[in-house]
């Protein structure tokens, strides 16, 4: 349940109350919101299983945790370049078609259909870096929201033995701490770095990467980009004091600036342990494996899970995870429209989810943001969520197995059952071994969903 507390000057309330579960209570004061965007527009509340912190902001923009339609997702990205333009330009224009899709999601495909046309030309070169696991897809839309003079790189949790990561940090908070970053390409004079998250809380993390990327870049402008930032007094502080020490500049952009503060506990007794449904799998699934593999440009490498099990699939380039830049953002754009018009025609019904995996989101979402009308995406992640039956609360469904690429990692996959989808389109970014396949296959096949295809695009 939600309590909010209107202000004289707006009509978005500036206080909010959440009522999880329990007597665990969120409350935030919101103290910046440049665009006028409701917070209910922006998250919802679930408890998470994370001895740091009992709550999440479950977002309604990032396409991870709860379905959304894919243009709501690629415009939580623009609005976030729109911020950074302003910054570097000063008053600009702001596309109404943009801030009208993320306030209503019913006008989302045709405000992000109307903005392909309106892409932002920087005053100055950029280097965008997204975090993983969740921030990726939000990193490239940001980045891709730019024409020229700009690049994009993502960090993962992936090792890759075969290329040495040129960044290393820990995002200490995290249920997965590590991030490596495989780009060998140089920092550019006078290019500043943006760094695209999609929550600040204590902004610890950021703090890591700049310090490291300072240590071998030094001189270089800092931008950081967020939907949400709940810093406090004191964590800004540091940024100030890390602004001195190193003598550089660092300017925070979010959506979204407040105060959070949480008391309570979670009910736990109420909570679902466990997948959501044990079920055998539906054996009258129709599903299909698709391979897509002659459509995206790949690097041969491999990884290594926590146990040393080596996987040689290629990935792919057009991810970011390697680096890449605006002159390469034509081919991917007519990458992404031949891969969905071949999916667009192997669609069975009038409602599609089209399911990306982990680190692996932002082509998932631009090719499911191509098939049609009727497609909602989002993407299993890493975040283990309480699931819980009261109306009220985000999370009420979850299925876990063990990740296809590294089994000693538990993903899991939230809220599919109750939307009556027709069809289900998975997308992974490389092939695995069968049996390392077949725990998330079987899970799929729990769904409810009459058609499952899986689709690998190296």
């Amino acid at each position: 349940m939600t309590k909010k507390t209107f202000n004289q000057e707006s009509s978005i309330p500036d206080k909010h109350t959440y009522e999880i579960t329990g007597d665990l209570q969120v409350q935030i004061r919101v103290t910046n919101n440049p665009f006028e965007i409701p917070p209910e527009s922006l998250f919802s509340m679930a408890a998470r299983i994370n001895k740091k912190r009992s709550f999440l902001f479950v977002s309604k923009i990032l396409g991870k945790h709860l379905p959304v339609q894919p243009e709501v997702s690629l415009l939580g990205g623009y609005v976030l370049a729109l911020l950074l333009q302003q910054e570097l330009q000063g008053p600009s224009f702001r596309p109404a078609d943009a801030l009208e899709g993320l306030r209503d999601p019913d006008q989302a495909k045709a405000a992000w259909l109307r903005l392909q046309e309106h892409t932002l030309t920087p005053p100055r070169p950029l280097a965008f870096i997204g975090f993983a696991e969740t921030a990726t897809a939000l990193g490239h839309s940001m980045y891709a929201a730019f024409s020229s003079d700009c690049r994009y790189v993502h960090t993962t949790r992936e090792w890759i033995p075969e290329i040495e990561s040129s960044v290393n940090f820990e995002e200490e908070h995290s249920h997965a701490t590590s991030h490596r970053c495989y780009t060998a390409a140089p920092a550019k004079n006078k290019e500043a770095i943006v760094l695209v998250d999609d929550e600040l809380t204590t902004g610890n993390t950021v703090l890591n990467i700049i310090r490291e990327l300072n240590r071998k870049h030094p001189g270089h402008d800092f931008y950081v980009a967020s939907l949400l930032d709940w810093r406090t007094p004191e964590h800004r502080d540091r940024f100030a004091e890390l602004e001195r020490e190193l003598g550089i500049s660092i300017k925070v952009l979010a959506v979204l600036t407040g105060e959070m503060s949480a008391v309570g506990n979670p009910d736990l007794a109420n909570f679902a342990t466990g997948a959501t449904d044990q079920s055998e799998p539906h054996s009258a699934v129709d599903l299909q494996v698709i391979r897509l593999q002659d459509l995206f440009e790949q690097v041969d490498v491999s990884s290594l899970d926590l146990a040393g099990h080596r996987n040689p699939a290629p990935y792919l380039l057009a991810t970011g995870r390697f680096g890449i830049a605006s002159a390469e953002n034509r081919q991917t754009n007519t990458q992404v429209r031949q891969a969905a018009a071949r999916l667009r025609e192997m669609r069975s019904g009038t409602k599609t989810l089209c399911l990306g995996t982990g680190e692996f989101m932002y082509l998932p979402m631009r090719i499911a943001a191509e098939m049609g009308e009727g497609v909602w995406y989002q993407s299993t992640t890493r975040s283990p969520i309480h699931p819980h039956v009261d109306p009220s609360y985000a999370i009420w469904e979850a299925f876990s197995y063990p990740s296809p690429d590294d089994p000693n990692v538990p993903h899991f996959l939230y809220n599919v059952t109750r939307y009556g989808y027709d069809d289900l389109f998975v997308f992974l970014e490389r092939p695995v071994e069968q049996e390392r396949l077949k725990p998330f296959v079987d899970q799929l096949c729990r769904l409810g969903i009459k058609c499952v295809r899986v689709v690998i695009l190296s």
